[in-house]
C-alpha cells in the first residue's frame, strides 16, 4: 500500500468520523434553558439562508462557554465557544461570526486561504490555522479526499446587520501535552484558546 493510498484512506475515515460527530452533535443539541431555543433557531435559519449545506447549517456550537471573543477592524466579532479534542486525533473549533454593526459585512476572499487546491470548493474558512507553541507546530484545516476543507463552507458573501454565521473547523489534534493553542485567522487578532 503506497503513501498516497494510505492518505486517501485516512481522509475518507476523517470525513466519515466528522459526519458521525456532526450527526451526534445535532442529536445531542436540545434546548432546556429559557431563551436558548430562540438563538439556535435564528442561527439555523440564517445558516440555511446563507447557503450552507445541511450538516454544517444544522450544527450549532455549544454557547455555554466562551473561549475567546475577537473583533476585526470592521467591528465583526469572532466568538470561539469550543476547542474539542476527540479520541480520533482531531481538534474541532466552533463558534460564531457576529455582525453587531448597522451595515452589511462582505466576507473577504482571504478567509478561504491562498491554496489553489481548495479554491474550487467555494468560500470557506480554510485560512484558519492553529499554532502549538509548546510543540512548535502549525496546524492547518483538514481536507477531505476531494481536497475540500473540513470547515464551514459555501456561506453567503455577506453577513447582514444583526445576523451571525456559525462555524466549525477541524484540525489534526496537537499532542495531549499541549493544552492551549493560538488561533490565527485573517483580519482578526491572534487568540490563545484552551483545548478541552
Amino acid at each position: 500500500m503506497d503513501n498516497r493510498h494510505v492518505r486517501n484512506v485516512r481522509r475518507v475515515w476523517a470525513a466519515a468520523l466528522l459526519a458521525s460527530t456532526l450527526a451526534f452533535s445535532v442529536a445531542a443539541c436540545g434546548g432546556d434553558g429559557e431563551g436558548e431555543a430562540k438563538a439556535p433557531a435564528a442561527s439555523s435559519s440564517t445558516a440555511k439562508d446563507e447557503g450552507e449545506n445541511a450538516p454544517e447549517g444544522e450544527t450549532l456550537p455549544d454557547r455555554s462557554k466562551t473561549l475567546a471573543t475577537l473583533k476585526n477592524d470592521e467591528g465583526i466579532e469572532m466568538i470561539v465557544y469550543s476547542a474539542t479534542r476527540d479520541s480520533g486525533g482531531f481538534l474541532t473549533i466552533s463558534g460564531d461570526f457576529k455582525n453587531p454593526g448597522g451595515e452589511s459585512f462582505t466576507t473577504p476572499v482571504v478567509w478561504s486561504g491562498q491554496e489553489e487546491a481548495v479554491a474550487g470548493a467555494g468560500p470557506s474558512l480554510a485560512a484558519m490555522t492553529l499554532v502549538d507553541s509548546v510543540g512548535k507546530k502549525r496546524y492547518y484545516v483538514l481536507r477531505d479526499t476531494d481536497n475540500r476543507p473540513l470547515t464551514t463552507s459555501n456561506y453567503a458573501s455577506s453577513i447582514e446587520s444583526g445576523e451571525s454565521l456559525n462555524f466549525f473547523a477541524q484540525f489534526p489534534a496537537p499532542p495531549n501535552s499541549s493544552t492551549k493553542v493560538d488561533l490565527q485567522f485573517p483580519g482578526f487578532p491572534n487568540a490563545t484558546i484552551e483545548i478541552s
